[in-house]
């Protein structure tokens, strides 16, 4: 048996993974996969990517584009989720502000450095015309952390994905005062480089079981009531999720990888647009 350790957020988008280890699918191609919860998200991941910690992850597209152009010795392989991700753009509720433009020269409460709340910051500020030179950033680890910071007089605002925060906007711990969608597929599957060179083959099966799996979600009898339940959501949000969420089963096309670069080079978050065979597994 072949022990593969995976990472991922403790959220809706990976269900197809937990029913897959549930069903004992790869254990029945006599690999264990490992899954490891992060809480804090894409820059915490990619860092145990990194360093080792961790075989497999699934993670933000322009995270992972950031932290391989940094030196990451990683590489992704497939998309997973193709459609964009909806970002919430939240303020405390007692909070006098009731639009985007009105957070235009306060702090952002981000995961840290180089997460998808990050770079998704300086994106929306881009969309809004702001000078992205001006953001200031505090770190508050995960959700719980940018409760604490936003209902404790912060003045900052928060992004995270539109429907993990909703049962906060609904029992008034947040106010939604917008949304940022990503301009592309919005979550990968990376793998380390010193993963992918000793298990080419441990992968593919691999993806051959989530692929599957994926493809056939939203066939799932219930898989509506199943996702409100697991996830602690109203039913009609779960729906409404389900509807704007498509998986995908390719590897990410290089006109998608160079528009991710591009964009986070004219951002300066990137020192260089590099050749997509860096990025891609082949």
């Amino acid at each position: 048996m072949k022990t593969v350790k995976i990472i991922g957020v403790p959220e809706h988008f990976n269900l197809p993974w937990h029913l897959a280890m549930e069903d004992n699918a790869f254990e029945d191609r006599g690999i264990q996969l490992e899954w490891t919860d992060i809480p804090e998200g894409t820059g915490k991941m990619t860092q145990m990517l990194q360093d080792g910690e961790a075989d497999m992850g699934i993670i933000l597209t322009e995270g992972i584009i950031k932290s391989i152009s940094q030196g990451n010795p990683s590489k992704i392989v497939q998309e997973y989720v193709s459609s964009p991700l909806l970002w919430g753009i939240h303020v405390d509720a007692n909070s006098d502000r009731q639009s985007i433009t009105s957070l235009k020269d306060d702090k952002i409460a981000i995961s840290r450095m180089g997460s998808g709340s990050h770079l998704m910051a300086y994106i929306n500020a881009q969309n809004q015309g702001w000078d992205t030179k001006n953001l200031e950033f505090e770190i508050v680890n995960n959700l719980d952390g940018a409760v604490e910071n936003l209902t404790n007089g912060s003045n900052a605002y928060f992004m995270w994905e539109h429907f993990t925060t909703k049962p906060l906007v609904d029992n008034g711990t947040f106010k939604r005062v917008g949304d940022c969608p990503t301009p592309w597929p919005c979550f990968v599957m990376a793998a380390s480089d010193a993963f992918l060179k000793e298990n080419a083959g441990v992968l593919r099966h691999i993806l051959e079981v989530i692929n599957t799996y994926t493809s056939e979600f939203k066939q799932i009898p219930s898989i509506d009531r199943t996702l409100s339940n697991r996830y602690e959501q109203k039913l009609e949000d779960t729906q409404e999720w389900l509807s704007k969420t498509t998986w995908g089963q390719e590897q990410l096309s290089e006109e998608t990888m160079n528009e991710v670069q591009s964009r986070l080079y004219d951002l300066n978050l990137i020192e260089e647009v590099k050749d997509a065979s860096k990025f891609l597994w082949k």
